[in-house]
């Protein structure tokens, strides 16, 4: 009997993290190259690509193309990787996306994963919606990931720092030299704000193919003022001034993923890919939606900020945030993977901590609340930390005082407390 659609997929993922791109060539062959009915543009990075991503689709899709967008992992719902025009693709469409997959796959000499069988159901969905641009977020890495199957219009690299090392390397020059691995021959790249020994390695790359390389902040002003969490900037480019715009996106961390969203933008403008007027590119860094990021929502009369750190670098952005909106520690529910650094993790969110209260989510890599409240005993010892079971029983118990808790540490425990208090 073959399985429904959703337990097809459910069956790839104890195949875990394969690296590689046969198989997704062998997927998009099978299905009659969808990844080909569609122009795309590809972001990889450690921290700041999903914003990024969010911000170039918004722009395209306000300068009146039809965009798909494709993110991982999903929060709640699969089809939040599946995105047309703005609105997640319908259940229906989805699963018969998957279908389609299933039966390419079944020609393979091995089954894929499931983030390469969830990345051929974003492009047979884009194919039969008739996208126009996709913007690819990637998985892991770049140069190995499945998104890189394809060939983009242009590519943006967003900050690299130390995360998935058991895959990509233990240095910021092997991180940076798998991210870099989506640069393609003559299409333009754009390179976040980062680490000159991370600039020389994107360098290096983007002239052995022969890509014209953007770094983000040259030649770029910024003015800003911080208004209620938020940034409003005036953004003035080598071609271009945009002034007060009022950042969708919390942190100042976002004002590097702006410009970096601009200057790409503005690449394939001058390139004459797409067109592009400066009132798109303002639409996207005012509008763009991205769950998870800084996120305050409010939950039996307690607010709540939650983010989706999970490496010690976005740790460090979030910790900046609250420091700067809240001026003092505040009680924190966490939960991470035990792959992480979790050390350097639970290190950086104490300087920002009234109490930890950790938990573990519905998840084989999870770390235990118990392992991960021996972790803060070690690297803070300062911060009364408990462990507190599953994650809406975590929240629960510490949601009983004047300022918002944090939720922080892992993508999928923001994913299961949203869940829980919908």
């Amino acid at each position: 009997m073959t399985p429904a659609p959703r337990d097809y997929l459910s069956s790839l993922e104890p195949l875990g993290v394969k690296l590689g791109l046969d198989q997704i060539r062998g997927l998009v062959e099978g299905l009659g190259h969808p990844d080909l009915a569609f122009r795309s543009v590809i972001v990889a990075g450690t921290n700041g690509k999903g914003s990024v991503t969010a911000m170039v689709e918004c722009a395209l899709r306000a300068a009146g193309y039809r965009t798909g967008r494709y993110i991982s992992p999903h929060l709640v719902r699969l089809e939040e990787r599946f995105v047309v025009d703005g609105r997640e693709v319908a259940p229906a469409e989805v699963d018969e996306a998957i279908v389609a997959v299933q039966a390419a796959a079944a020609r393979l000499p091995l089954p894929p994963s499931f983030f390469e069988a969830t990345t051929a159901v974003a492009f047979e969905v884009f194919r039969r919606r008739r996208v126009e641009i996709a913007v690819l977020e990637v998985g892991l890495g770049g140069r190995l990931d499945a998104t890189n199957v394809v060939t983009p219009i242009g590519a943006i690299v967003t900050a690299i720092d130390f995360d998935h090392e058991l895959y990509l390397g233990h240095s910021l020059e092997a991180i940076a030299a798998e991210k870099a691995g989506v640069i393609k021959a003559g299409r333009p790249v754009v390179l976040g704000r980062n680490a000159a020994t991370v600039r020389a390695v994107v360098r290096s790359r983007a002239q052995s193919v022969g890509a014209p390389l953007i770094y983000a902040p040259d030649d770029v002003a910024v003015d800003v003022d911080l208004v209620d969490g938020r940034s409003i900037v005036t953004i003035s480019t080598p071609t271009a001034r945009y002034e007060l715009v009022r950042l969708a996106l919390r942190g100042r961390h976002q004002i590097d993923n702006a410009v970096t969203a601009v200057r790409f933008l503005e690449a394939l403008s001058a390139n004459r890919e797409v067109r592009l007027e400066a009132d798109a590119i303002r639409a996207g860094l005012e509008r763009a939606q991205w769950p998870a990021r800084l996120e305050l929502r409010s939950w039996r009369g307690q607010d709540l900020v939650i983010d989706g750190a999970h490496n010690p670098a976005g740790a460090r952005a979030l910790v900046a945030y609250l420091h700067e909106a809240y001026g003092h520690p505040l009680p924190m529910v966490v939960g991470a993977m035990r792959d992480k650094a979790v050390d350097a993790l639970v290190g950086t969110l104490s300087e920002a901590a009234s109490r930890f209260v950790f938990t573990s989510v519905d998840s084989p890599r999870a770390a235990s609340a118990v392992d991960l409240a021996k972790v803060a005993a070690e690297v803070a010892p300062h911060v009364p930390a408990t462990a507190g079971g599953a994650p809406m029983a975590a929240l629960t118990s510490v949601v009983d005082g004047p300022g918002p808790v944090v939720v922080a540490g892992s993508l999928y425990l923001c994913g299961e407390i949203l869940a829980g208090i919908s």
